[in-house]
């Protein structure tokens, strides 16, 4: 875990090499709120979303009206479905919660209109997640049948505005690969991001 922390700081805090070379560069801190769901192909009904959070860090170079901006930041996502399970012979549906917290890594290339301190900005790119903790409920049942993967991949795209130092993200984030471990489930994280930054240089 410290290794991969390490990798994901280094990613971001690296991007400084590209200063000299570049007419912009920017670095900042980030945090915000994201609604996920977690849906399963196998049951599309009931797939309620839970509320989670986002903070980390963002760094953004590029010039003419072009960008490349790399993150790191912890979250928390996951999502609501209901599961069947069995006690003394007969079956009942219950809700299964699943809450994971995550090391976000996403590497957006975007454009903006307008001025440096007031603009509009168009991104998408990919993201790889790292699972750090994941909490599961279901009245002792749910842990034992799902089990997750330590890493995924998703798509992010969405739109921003800058005022001054401060920018504000609304996000879409599509999971791209199946997280359970289990061949029974194909269960993909999607979720909403909005979040708040603060430009430091």
């Amino acid at each position: 875990m410290k290794k991969t922390l390490l990798i994901a700081t280094l990613l971001v805090i690296g991007s400084t090499a590209a200063m000299a070379q570049l007419p912009s560069f920017s670095l900042g801190i980030k945090g915000g709120v994201n609604y996920s769901q977690l849906k399963n192909k196998s049951d599309v009904t009931n797939q309620n979303s839970i509320l989670g959070y986002q903070f980390g860090v963002w760094s953004r170079l590029g010039g003419a009206g072009v960008y490349l901006q790399p993150e790191v930041y912890l979250g928390s996502k996951g999502g609501e479905n209901p599961i069947v399970v069995q006690t003394d012979g007969t079956e009942a549906q219950v809700k299964g919660k699943v809450k994971f917290t995550t090391l976000d890594v996403p590497v957006l290339l975007g454009t903006k209109f307008g001025p440096s301190k007031l603009n509009v900005r168009l991104m998408a790119g990919p993201v790889v997640s790292f699972l750090v903790n994941k909490n599961t409920t279901a009245e002792g049942a749910y842990q034992s049948i799902r089990d997750y993967k330590n890493q995924a991949l998703g798509l992010q795209a969405g739109g921003g505005v800058d005022v001054g130092n401060l920018s504000v993200d609304l996000r879409y984030e599509a999971g791209l690969s199946n997280i359970s471990k289990s061949d029974n489930y194909d269960q993909k994280q999607n979720l909403f991001h909005l979040s708040l930054g603060f430009k430091l240089l």
